[in-house]
């Protein structure tokens, strides 16, 4: 028998609303700053994201970059900018284009290769965090994340790509209950309806690329993660035997994307080993 992924009612969905804006409102102060910046995809994460953020500090103090390539697609960017004037929000459009043509202009002999796109894609997702923290200096601004748990815990992000922030508000919120979540913010409804992709190239998607549905992985990662079940007990529940043992080994394999870079041990007191006080000391 099968335990899937328990829906959030609407109501938790106002504490957990709140929450997060708290959380938002709270590590921003402790920081020193007022405002954060973030990427503003035209997806259903970065939409609830800044949608949190702006009720958290106020929309004057969240500023959304929509940083298209040349394959991005139209309706991405129409969809980052129906949530722009949704919320009020401050946005700026910057085309990476030239900076990642310009840098894989000596790749074009190997463009051929079946890792070129994939190498592409991480550049793609480094370079708009790189933009990020220029306009995090530029704004006296903290860089809000906007990776699910889902796709943390699968590894499917860049590291110091989009998987990079100073805080993150929806970290600890599957993919399915993202989709509760917008509904909930009132997120424009072509954002909810659309597959989910990083729209790192033409006609990408997440769940082709993962060879499994997010409402597949989630019911299996709450077993495997919340409840803390071994793999042959979420098996034993009915769940395909590949797909938990596929699913288990991809957070497994991705565990250094979740970690702080590891520091060799030479001294008594260590950073992240034994020196880890928590940002707000007082």
């Amino acid at each position: 028998m099968k335990k899937e992924l328990p829906e959030i009612d609407e109501y938790n969905f106002g504490i957990i609303y709140k929450h997060l804006s708290y959380f938002i409102k709270c590590e921003v102060e402790k920081a020193g700053s007022k405002s954060v910046v973030l990427g503003l995809s035209g997806g259903i994460d970065s939409a609830a994201a800044c949608c949190i953020a702006a009720n958290a500090l106020g929309e004057n103090n969240v500023a959304a970059l929509i940083m298209p390539y040349e394959s991005s697609s139209k309706e991405s960017l129409e969809d980052a900018l129906k949530v722009v004037k949704q919320l009020g929000v401050a946005h700026y459009i910057i085309d990476i284009t030239k900076q990642i043509d310009g840098y894989f202009a000596k790749e074009k002999a190997a463009a051929d290769k079946d890792d070129i796109r994939v190498r592409k894609g991480n550049k793609m997702a480094r370079e708009r965090m790189s933009v990020l923290y220029d306009y995090s200096y530029k704004l006296n601004s903290l860089v809000l994340g906007t990776s699910n748990k889902s796709e943390l815990l699968l590894g499917y992000g860049t590291l110091y790509g989009d998987m990079a922030s100073a805080l993150n508000p929806i970290g600890d919120i599957y993919k399915t209950q993202i989709y509760q979540l917008a509904k909930f913010l009132r997120i424009p409804e072509s954002i909810i309806i659309k597959a989910p992709s990083a729209d790192l190239w033409a006609g990408q998607s997440d769940e082709s690329e993962l060879g499994f549905t997010y409402k597949e992985a989630d019911g299996i990662m709450y077993l495997l993660i919340d409840r803390m079940y071994k793999p042959e007990v979420v098996i034993s529940l009915g769940y395909d035997e590949n797909l938990v043992l596929k699913i288990y080994g991809r957070i497994k394999k991705s565990q250094y994307k979740r970690r702080m870079p590891l520091i060799a041990k030479v001294s008594e007191r260590t950073i992240n080993i034994d020196f880890r006080y928590l940002r707000d000391w007082s």
